[in-house]
Formats: structure tokens, sequence, C-alpha cells
């Protein structure tokens, strides 16, 4: 059994990393037809204002596509943007729906850009590698197709890691794209262009996907929040294979929690070409989340810190973390320490395993292709080359370990309502690093070590949000996960949006360059 990690008594966090506000006036309150005032706006004040025609979707349109023309060339997070000229048009036949009394959704006329490793009908899906095809997609995956049909207009896709692999999203095709807070910094990945485009204000909401983190980490280096559904709550596919590739799950992303379930209900609910995806409604989701921040009093939560010292974490990450564990206990929670009664070192043996399982199927094809292999990044080979060496029998050895680390989890959760950990063990770092070589002295000997906090959400398929909780003294954010037991994914997003009522850290602190503007 691992060690339990210390917990700061909440009540010696020194004052002024986390301190709560009372209230805050937020300019999604009282929309105005300004460009600025507009994509200031959060997603769900967003629609209102469409909904209500107080902003016609021409007028958004305009505003996001000024908007990114100044920013975006600074960040690289949006990319395969379409034609303004198009883009307009479809503004214009948004509204005319409008003027006519047809409404789509919550989305009506509100400009997306879909993660580049999901399918959208009539943009290229590049996943980050030549290897891809530039042509455009002649179909929507699920997820896609309810975005589009809650009334979005694609605008374009959002920079990934090549073909998802790894959170540093660079690659050939596009570049790298940087952090919204520190543009000489990564914003993480894979879905590292959708969390910088959020927290530029350069989408309203935003869609990915999370493997190893791919949510939660963007979301932790941009000051949103990202959040991994249970397994099987967004349906995944169409694909050829739609039972085993399961530990990557698509999800929402958003600057405040409403709008992070109100995307989530739009991409949640069974699709029987997904056999393993919930039946259950999320429909409910965003109303339920309108409760009084004393709700979660007394609500037991269970801080996992570093796993009783395996992992290694840059100076300040813990700090944060444990500064902002006071202000759960503000709300009232109960906070202790605690460890899962499973070795964290098996755990990382299972991860490598099924990864490389994963990858090599995903990938092997293009490896054993001469003429295509170079064209993988070595990481990726490296991956499909572990999976060359596994027998049938570590396949299903790290399958039952997989379900004993779910077993050693559902246990904590009968004595904890949540679990605690920290979102990433380091801070961004120098963009032009693919990944770090050494955290707090400690070498690291694959490209993901560095991200190794990530993996036990994953692996139990738990619901789990990464909450921003503050910055360090150089600016850089942090945040923290919020892990659920199976399918809690509501009870999650409502211990979210209480602490996202005490601390209000998006709305408080926005990247520098839209703060001097």
């Amino acid at each position: 059994m691992a060690a339990a990690p210390n917990v700061p008594n909440v009540a010696e966090v020194p004052d002024g990393l986390n301190e709560p506000i009372e209230s805050i006036e937020s300019i999604s309150r009282t929309p105005r037809h300004s460009l600025d005032d507009i994509v200031a706006l959060d997603a769900l004040a967003l629609s209102d204002a469409i909904r209500e025609r107080r902003v016609s979707c021409r007028e958004v349109m305009q505003a996001y596509l000024g908007h990114i023309a100044r920013y975006n060339p600074t960040v690289n997070a949006i990319v395969s943007l379409r034609d303004a000229d198009a883009l307009l048009a479809e503004a214009d036949a948004r509204d005319r729906q409008l003027a006519n009394g047809e409404y789509l959704g919550w989305m009506h006329g509100m400009p997306h850009a879909v993660k580049d490793i999901a399918s959208c009908a009539g943009l290229p899906t590049r996943k980050g590698s030549p290897l891809t095809s530039a042509a455009p997609d002649t179909h929507d995956s699920i997820s896609v197709s309810r975005i589009r049909a809650a009334g979005a207009i694609f605008i374009g896709k959002t920079n990934v890691s090549e073909f998802g692999l790894g959170s540093h999203s660079y690659n050939p095709v596009f570049g790298t794209t940087r952090n919204a807070y520190d543009p000489t910094r990564i914003a993480g990945g894979s879905s590292g262009g959708a969390g910088s485009a959020l927290a530029m204000r350069m989408l309203p909401v935003a869609d990915g996907s999370d493997f190893m983190g791919s949510l939660r980490n963007p979301a932790a280096y941009g000051n949103v929040y990202g959040f991994r559904p249970s397994q099987g709550r967004v349906p995944y596919g169409p694909a050829a294979e739609v039972f085993v590739q399961q530990m990557s799950t698509e999800g929402p992303m958003g600057r405040t929690v409403a709008d992070v379930a109100q995307l989530l209900a739009t991409q949640a609910g069974y699709d029987m070409r997904s056999p393993l995806s919930i039946a259950g409604d999320a429909s409910h989701f965003p109303g339920a989340l309108q409760r009084d921040v004393t709700d979660v009093k007394g609500v037991k939560l269970g801080w996992l810190g570093d796993y009783g010292g395996y992992l290694p974490m840059e100076d300040g990450v813990m700090a944060l973390c444990e500064a902002s564990l006071k202000d759960f206990a503000a709300l009232g929670c109960e906070i202790e320490a605690c460890a899962p009664d499973f070795a964290p070192q098996r755990l990382w043996q299972t991860w490598l395993t099924l990864r490389h399982w994963m990858v090599n199927g995903s990938l092997g094809e293009f490896y054993a292709d001469p003429s295509r292999r170079g064209k993988l990044k070595p990481e990726a080979q490296w991956e499909v080359e572990g999976g060359e060496g596994l027998r049938a029998t570590d396949v299903f050895r790290a399958s039952a370990d997989r379900s004993e680390w779910y077993r050693a989890l559902a246990r904590l959760f009968e004595r904890y309502d949540f679990l605690l950990l920290p979102s990433a063990q380091v801070f961004p770092f120098e963009a032009e690093t693919h990944w770090p070589k050494a955290v707090a002295g400690r070498p690291m000997d694959t490209y993901h070590r560095w991200m190794e906090v990530v993996i036990g959400p994953t692996l139990a398929g738990l619901p789990a949000i990464s909450v921003p909780v503050g910055f360090d003294p150089r600016g850089l954010p942090m945040g923290m996960q919020i892990i659920g037991p199976a399918q809690a994914d509501l009870a999650v997003l409502q211990l979210a949006r209480a602490h996202e009522q005490c601390t209000q850290w998006v709305s408080r602190h926005l990247p520098p360059m839209l703060a001097a503007r």
C-alpha cells in the first residue's frame, strides 16, 4: 500500500494564493454589441444573446473572426480556418432562420472549431500528421454531429499533438500551439489548440478528447475547465473498432462549469454505433448545477497529493494545489489525506502495456510501411515498437491489473465522496522543448512520464475535471483534478461549480494579452 500523503492543515495555508471573492460582475450579464464585449461572453451568455436577438449571428461571426485574426498568429490554436465570406454567409443564414422562428439549439450561430482528431464534414482531419489526407472529411463523428445539430457553425479545427500523442501540441503540419498566459511556453495537449483558443476567447466553448489527460492538462495550462467524462458517457465513433479503444474519450472544455455541462449534455447519450455508450440522459446536467454552494457542506474529499512522494513535482505545483484545499474547506468540505491500496509502479506498468497495445493497433500499419515509418515522430515509433513485443498474456494481465486498480479506487469511494489530485506535475515549459527530461531532479524515462499523474482516472474510466487553482510567481497557471466514482459525472460538475463560485479564477485572471487590450 502506498504511503498516505500529508494533507496540510487548511487553517495554515498562506493567505493570498487562493483568496476567495464574494461576488464578481460579469460582462455576460449585460451583453453589448462591440466586438470585444461579444467575444468576452461565456458560451451560455452568448447563446442567450443570440436566441433573444440582442446580437446577430453575423455580428458574432465578425467579432470572432476579427479576434482570431488578431491573436491566433501568436498562439496558433486554430488551424484549417475556413474562408471568412463563407462563414459570414452561414451566419446570415442562421439569422434568417431566427427571423423565421427557427431555432436549432443552444449553439445556434455560435462559431466552433473541432479538435483536429475528430471527423467534421467539410474540414480535413490532419491529426497533426503528414500521413493524413488534406482532403475535407465527408462525415461527422458522433459527437461532432450532435454539435452541428445544436446549431454551431464550424469555422475550422483546433491544433493537436501528432496523432494525439503527448501533452504538448506541436506537429509538422501546423506547428506549435502556444500558451495563452505566456506564448513562449506550451499549451498542453493533445487538446492544446482547444485549451489555448478557449483561454484566448477565440472560441465560446471547445470540444476535445482525453487519453492521457488531454482534456485536463490543457485546461490546467489555460486557466479553464476540462472535463473527462465517465467511460461511455460520450459515444465513441463511428470507427472500425468500438470495443477496446475506450481509454480515450471525447468531452467538453469551457470557461465556466455551466458551459462545460451544457456542451457535455450535447455530446452525451447512447448511440447504437457505440455499444459501450451510456444510455442515461445528460440534458438535465446544466440545470442541476444551479445549487447553493452550501449544498457541498460535509462532502468528504480524499487528497491523493503526489502518491506519498512517488510522483515528482515541480516546485510550486503542490503548494498551489494544497492552498486550494482551503477553498474546499471554506465550502464546508471535509478533507483528509488518503492513498489507494495499489502500488503506483504497478499502475504505471499497466498503463505502458495497454498504451503500447492500443497505439500499435492504431499506428502499426504506418510503422510497418518503410516509406511511411519515418514520418511518424520517434515517440510514436517507440509506442508501436513497445506493442510489437507484447504477448496476449501481457495484455490480459494488464487488463486484470486495470480492473484491480478500479476496485482499489472503489474502496476509497466507500469512505470519500471525491478524490483530489494535481492536474499536472510541471508548469507549462518552453515551447521548443518536446518533453521534460527530468522533473524535480528525477529523470523521465519516457516522453509522457511527466504526466503520470493523470493516468489513474483514465485507467479506471472515472469522471474527472480539472479546475483552476491559481498561478505561480511567473504567472503560469495550474489546475487540480476532482475525481468522482463511476458515472458520477453530475456530482463532479456540481462540486466543480461550487469551487468556481468560491474562487472565480477564470474571470479574475485574463491572459495578459487580453488584459492589456
